[in-house]
C-alpha cells in the first residue's frame, strides 16, 4: 500500500483476495487454483530432490575422473619404472656379453634374471593400475549419464511449474493439462536416472 490511499494488487493477491470472498467455492477456478497449488508444492519438492541428486551424481563423476586420472599417472610411473629396469637388464646382457671371465659372466647373469624377475613385478603392477583406471573413467562415465537424466527431469518439472503459473493466472485448461503432462514427464524421466537407465 501506498501513500494517498492508492493500492496495487498483484495476481496473486487478487486471486487471494477473490478465493476469500467467495470462500473457497464459486466458479470453477477456485478449484483449478487449489489443484494446481497442490500439484506445484509436490512438483516443486520433487524437483528440488532430483536437482540434489543431479548435483551428487555430477560430484561423484568429478571425483571418480579424479582417481582415473591418478592411476593413470601411477601406471605411467611403473611403466616408466619398468624400461629402466629394461634399459638396466640390456646393459647387464651387454656387459655379460663383453666380458671374458666366468665369475663376471656369471654375476651379470644374476643380475639379468634378476631385472627380469622385477620387470614382471612392475608389469603386473601396471596393468593393475592401467586397469583400475579404465574402470574409474566407466564409473565417472556412469555417473555423469545420471547427471544429465537428473538434470533433464529437473528441467522438464521447472517448465511444468512455469506451466503452473501461466496456468493460473490465463485460468486455461489445456495449460492445467499440459502442466500434468509436463509433470508426469518429468518424473518419469527421474524415474530413468533412478533405474541408472
Amino acid at each position: 500500500m501506498s501513500g494517498g490511499g492508492f493500492h496495487v494488487h498483484g495476481p496473486h493477491d487478487h486471486e487471494l483476495e477473490h478465493a476469500q470472498q467467495s470462500g473457497g467455492h464459486g466458479e470453477h477456478g477456485s478449484g483449478m487454483t487449489n489443484q494446481i497449488a497442490m500439484f506445484t508444492a509436490i512438483i516443486a519438492t520433487v524437483g528440488a530432490i532430483f536437482a540434489y541428486m543431479g548435483g551428487a551424481t555430477q560430484a561423484n563423476a568429478g571425483m571418480y575422473k579424479n582417481e582415473a586420472a591418478i592411476s593413470k599417472t601411477a601406471a605411467s610411473n611403473q611403466w616408466n619404472y619398468f624400461q629402466a629396469k629394461s634399459t638396466k637388464q640390456s646393459l647387464a646382457e651387454v656387459s655379460r656379453d663383453l666380458t671374458p671371465n666366468k665369475e663376471e659372466k656369471d654375476k651379470y647373469q644374476a643380475k639379468i634374471d634378476r631385472y627380469e624377475k622385477e620387470k614382471g613385478e612392475i608389469k603386473t603392477e601396471a596393468e593393475k593400475l592401467e586397469a583400475d583406471s579404465t574402470q574409474w573413467n566407466k564409473k565417472s562415465d556412469e555417473q555423469m549419464h545420471l547427471h544429465h537424466r537428473w538434470a533433464q527431469a529437473t528441467t522438464v518439472l521447472q517448465v511444468c511449474i512455469a506451466l503452473a503459473a501461466i496456468a493460473l493466472l490465463t485460468r486455461k485448461k489445456w495449460l492445467e493439462y499440459a502442466m500434468f503432462v509436463a509433470g508426469a514427464i518429468g518424473v518419469l524421466v527421474g524415474g530413468l536416472a533412478m533405474l541408472h537407465i
